[in-house]
């Protein structure tokens, strides 16, 4: 039995990691973290950095265990929560598009302003939800949840814990690489810096269309069935 319960939480845990980490992506939220975190003092990004993978972990272990529950309760469908969340996605990355560069004047006065309660107000919105944590790692994490049920409880609950122990590790791998996202990108420079910022910006608005087209498409064969060949 115990060997059961185990092997159980093993698989379990493997694939909620497998699943949910390429979608959550640490290394490629990144350097959206340091772009909308300009001005900050590292104390107040390491600070921000432990928050948000807090809240990223409490909102996907939430969606995977009540996420399915929550949306049926309300009549919300998971087309409406892509439509919806990528339009924020889509939102905040176009903001980054047409930002321009900060001259050095402005980031000490921006540093002045970013206060830590500043910080503690944008850790949820926009850091946590959507950048780092958007609405396709929710589904994904809701479709998760709805794999890991089993008739046995003792099997229910290896895979429950089995997918809670792997969003703990993703919350780590967040973590770190919020926190030395800036060490990481030092070696491109100033410039490189710039460029590979407004890169991911662009990829980050090209996910949002994505998220929404998904959302659209979904509601649209909703009403419009594709008719078998």
């Amino acid at each position: 039995m115990t060997t059961e319960l185990a092997l159980a939480f093993g698989k379990s845990f493997l694939f909620a990691f497998a699943a949910l980490l390429p979608i959550l992506n640490p290394a490629a939220t990144a350097p959206i973290f340091l772009s909308l975190t300009e001005g900050a003092s590292p104390s107040i990004r390491t600070t921000l950095a432990r928050r948000i993978a807090r809240n990223m972990f409490a909102l996907m272990v939430g969606s995977m265990l009540v996420g399915s529950y929550v949306l049926d309760f309300f009549g919300i469908s998971l087309a409406i929560v892509r439509v919806g969340g990528g339009l924020i996605v889509a939102s905040s990355a176009w903001k980054l598009l047409t930002t321009d560069h900060l001259s050095e004047d402005s980031r000490v006065s921006l540093a002045e302003a970013f206060t830590p309660e500043r910080a503690r107000r944008q850790a949820f919105y926009p850091l946590t939800f959507p950048i780092s944590c958007g609405p396709g790692s929710i589904a994904a994490a809701i479709t998760v949840g709805v794999s890991l049920h089993s008739p046995r409880i003792g099997i229910q609950l290896a895979h429950v814990g089995g997918g809670i122990v792997a969003l703990f590790a993703i919350g780590i791998l967040l973590y770190l690489a919020f926190r030395y996202a800036q060490r990481l990108l030092r070696p491109l420079g100033e410039a490189g810096t710039i460029i590979f910022l407004r890169l991911s910006a662009f990829i980050l608005l090209c996910l949002g269309v994505q998220i929404v087209w998904d959302g659209v498409s979904e509601l649209l064969r909703s009403v419009w069935p594709v008719a078998p060949v």
